[in-house]
């Protein structure tokens, strides 16, 4: 996903090997915090996954009974959403940073990571779709107003990330993003078939049913689905 807010603000892109950051605040300062912490939790979610190795692999939830911030909140998403614990690693950093930069006293807090995205703030923040080749992908956007924010897409058909869907694109929206992360992964991983109006039920039927999910996009072979509570969609779109 892509993001914009207001140009007074402070911003920076970083990468961590896999993790590739936009970082946004009002205060200079948390974008260094920000960085700091993804790096923090980084190493320890490493040194943790080499004493713990399925961890890594697991496609279910993981009981854990002890273990950094970083691991203990990955697995809380996953319980959530039925699904193994890396697949709310974006999220939950992005969350972390967030929290760290509001800590050093930022007002707007804002991480978006591989596409997974933390908002804190005190204006709208426009989100804009990126999926892949879909007919949507960056001509349609979300104006989100209501904070704290989570936000993230998966995808069946586009990016490396490893789903059992084949949905174009599930978005997720949730007051966290480790939580949203986890879920739009468990959405589309049930969303698939050559049925789209079945797909699609499947997946709103799964978005509904864990518990933190405030609303669910579903686009799937051209078709496209909203339901629970989603930020006003907003056109990007300069075709004229």
């Amino acid at each position: 996903m892509m993001i914009s807010s207001a140009e007074t603000l402070a911003r920076k892109k970083f990468r961590i090997k896999e993790t590739a950051c936009t970082i946004i605040a009002d205060k200079p300062e948390a974008l260094k915090v920000a960085e700091d912490t993804i790096a923090y939790h980084r190493k320890q979610l490493e040194s943790y996954i080499k004493s713990h190795a399925d961890f890594l692999y697991a496609l279910k939830p993981l009981e854990i009974a002890d273990g950094p911030d970083v691991v203990r909140l990955m697995a809380w998403a996953s319980a959530k959403a039925g699904v193994g614990p890396m697949a709310s690693v974006a999220g939950i950093l992005a969350d972390l940073a967030v929290e760290a930069m509001l800590e050093c006293g930022a007002k707007t807090a804002i991480v978006e990571n591989g596409g997974e995205v933390a908002a804190v703030s005190e204006t709208p923040v426009d989100v804009a779709l990126l999926a892949g080749d879909s007919l949507l992908s960056g001509k349609l956007g979300f104006r989100v107003e209501k904070f704290p924010a989570g936000i993230a897409t998966s995808s069946g058909v586009y990016g490396h990330a490893l789903s059992f869907g084949e949905a174009e694109a599930v978005t997720v929206f949730a007051k966290n993003a480790g939580l949203a992360d986890a879920a739009a992964t468990a959405v589309c991983n049930v969303a698939r078939g050559n049925n789209p109006d079945h797909a699609i039920r499947k997946g709103v039927e799964k978005a509904q049913s864990i518990e933190g999910v405030e609303g669910v996009m579903i686009i799937y072979k051209g078709k496209v689905a909203l339901a629970g509570e989603i930020p006003k969609l907003i056109s990007l779109w300069k075709g004229g």
